[in-house]
Order: C-alpha cells, then structure tokens, then sequence
C-alpha cells in the first residue's frame, strides 16, 4: 500500500510521514523531490523548467519507481508531497491505481493564517516561493480530486497521523518518546526539509 500524503508547502506532508513512519511496522518514506533535485541540477538552464514537477522524466521516473518498489516491497510506503495538478495526478496516482497499486491519498489542508504560521517556523516569509504559492495551491487542492482532505488547524501530528492511520485500516505502535525527543526528531525533520542538514 502507498500512503500518500498531499497538502500545500508548510501543511505538515514530511513531519506527519515520518511521525507515521514511526508508529507503523515495515513501513518506508519516499520523496519524490530527491529526482527532482537532480532534474534540476543537472539541466542547463537555458532549458530548465520552473518546477520540475513539469518534466514529464519526473512523473514517469516516479510512476515506475512506486509501482516497483511497491511490487516488492511488502510494508506501506509513505510519500509526502505537494500534488496540484490533476493531469500529474492522473500521470503518477491514477496510474498505479489502474495498474493495481493500492493508493490512500490525504490531503492536509490549513487556513491561510495556519499555513503562513508554519511556514515562519521554517523561517520562509511572505516573500518565500513556498508563500507565493499557497493561494493558487490551496485553491486547486479545494477540488474533489485530491480528496479525503484532513483539516489539521486545531490538530496535533499526533491527532494527524492516527486519522491517517484509521482510515488506512492501519494498527499503529505506541510511542514512548518523550516530549523532548520528539521535538528534537521533528527539528531534525525541518532542517532536513529547509535542507540544512543531508
């Protein structure tokens, strides 16, 4: 099974798929953006595109790439990323459902006023790409294609991550951090994330 967590940047995709990585056996993360990364760097940029979700090798790349490794893979892999665009949508998800992949898609969804909150915890201001885009994302996610959406305003990642795993038919393990332990391992998410750390 693929778990597929959506949202707009500074929803809280990457925290929630670790801390669901976590509390579920045998499960993987895989980031779609890793490729991306390497799209972008190693394109000249007379040529490259704007955002690498563009590059049809991108959406293929990762087609392929799920459907084998969920093919032989037998825990749950979880993959946290922004998904806006219903052509790629069909392109990536769609097609491993129809080629018999099981994908649960989540999209979290937030105010305005939550997300640009989140995303000054990862020191991205108003001027940041990630808060350029959040109107434009936020309304496209709106849409009946990128259901079940989850409302996490008023909910902890921990509240997040058991509403995934229940509507996924999934048993979570306890967590026995403490309080400092996990916001020491969510920071080291975010730094990942804002890619201080490799």
């Amino acid at each position: 099974m693929i778990i597929w967590i959506n949202g707009t940047f500074g929803s809280g995709k990457t925290t929630t798929a670790y801390e669901l990585q976590r509390r579920v056996r045998d499960s993987f993360v895989y980031d779609p953006e890793r490729f991306g990364y390497v799209l972008m760097t190693n394109v000249p940029k007379e040529i490259s595109k704007g955002d690498f979700q563009d590059y049809p090798l991108w959406r293929e790349t990762n087609y392929a790439l799920l459907k084998q490794i969920a093919e032989e893979y037998k825990g749950i892999i979880i993959v946290p990323m922004t998904l806006t665009d219903e052509l790629y949508f069909e392109e990536i998800i769609g097609r491993l459902r129809d080629h018999g992949v099981e994908v649960k898609h989540f999209t979290l969804s937030a105010s305005k006023s939550t997300i640009q909150k989140r995303l000054r915890k990862r020191f991205e201001g108003e001027n940041s790409w990630a808060s350029q885009q959040m109107n434009g994302r936020l309304s496209r996610l709106a849409k009946d294609t990128f259901k079940e959406h989850i409302q996490t305003d008023m909910m902890s990642i921990e509240e997040v991550v058991e509403t995934i795993a229940k509507r996924s038919s999934l048993s979570l393990l306890p967590d026995n951090r403490t309080k400092l332990r996990k916001k020491l391992d969510r920071l080291s998410v975010t730094l990942k994330e804002i890619r201080l750390l490799k």
